[in-house]
């Protein structure tokens, strides 16, 4: 009778993250910056159809790297998330940190318990309002395949040479920058990834805010020409 086949959790752990890591890293990264309005989310993106970057609820804002199936299914279960509890308690009870630690739990669930781990990373972010007491400040949470989460603070980066870029933008980034400011040290960083293109066009970009003072809601996608404006 031959013996079946063995392969110790600690093995198979490192292997589930391994395979994860491949596939987050082949993706385009997407920077996340505070700015003096609020938030700038900024990807290099040249499908003109299929978006990393939407948006939650009021002052809310998903990012996504990795199998785009994947993390626009888990958006979409986000959108429902808040709308539902929004809808049963408060529009102010919908929270980033809750969010997250919703996707936090999911995608840690699929990590352990799953063969195939999700191929993803997360970032939910949200701009900060002085009209609720607890939550006058922004909040970046970033989220990884095995569901470990992370509260940023200033900035964040995910997918392809995450570290390489945040090495840079320790440098570069500083409080309090203007939108414009924001927007060219975003562009810089995404253009010196390995995978990146050192001169990305507006076309290839994708651009969003969540402003703090803007009415209604925060979220807003920027069109090429304000943002070739904001670039200079």
């Amino acid at each position: 009778m031959s013996m079946p086949f063995y392969v110790s959790p600690e093995q198979l752990m490192q292997d589930k993250a391994e395979y994860a890591r491949k596939g987050i890293s082949r993706g385009k990264s997407i920077v996340t910056l505070e700015f003096e309005g609020g938030i700038l989310l900024i990807a290099e993106n040249p499908s003109t159809s299929l978006s990393k970057i939407g948006e939650i609820y009021d002052r809310m804002a998903f990012a996504g790297v990795g199998k785009f199936s994947e993390f626009d299914q888990l958006r979409k279960v986000g959108v429902r998330y808040a709308d539902t509890r929004g809808y049963a308690y408060s529009r102010d009870d919908v929270r980033a940190k809750a969010l997250a630690n919703a996707y936090s739990q999911v995608i840690g669930e699929v990590f352990t318990r799953e063969m195939k781990p999700l191929e993803v990373e997360i970032v939910v972010a949200e701009v900060g309002d002085p009209r609720f007491v607890g939550h006058e400040d922004n909040a970046i949470y970033r989220v990884r395949f095995d569901g470990s989460i992370n509260d940023e603070k200033g900035f964040c980066v995910i997918g392809g040479t995450a570290e390489q870029l945040e090495s840079h933008l320790q440098s570069s980034y500083h409080e309090g920058m203007n939108l414009a400011s924001a927007v060219r040290a975003g562009c810089d960083a995404l253009g010196r990834a390995d995978n990146g293109d050192p001169d990305l066009g507006t076309e290839n970009l994708e651009v969003c805010l969540l402003e703090r003072d803007r009415e209604g809601r925060r979220f807003r996608r920027l069109g090429l020409d304000e943002v070739a404006g904001l670039l200079g």
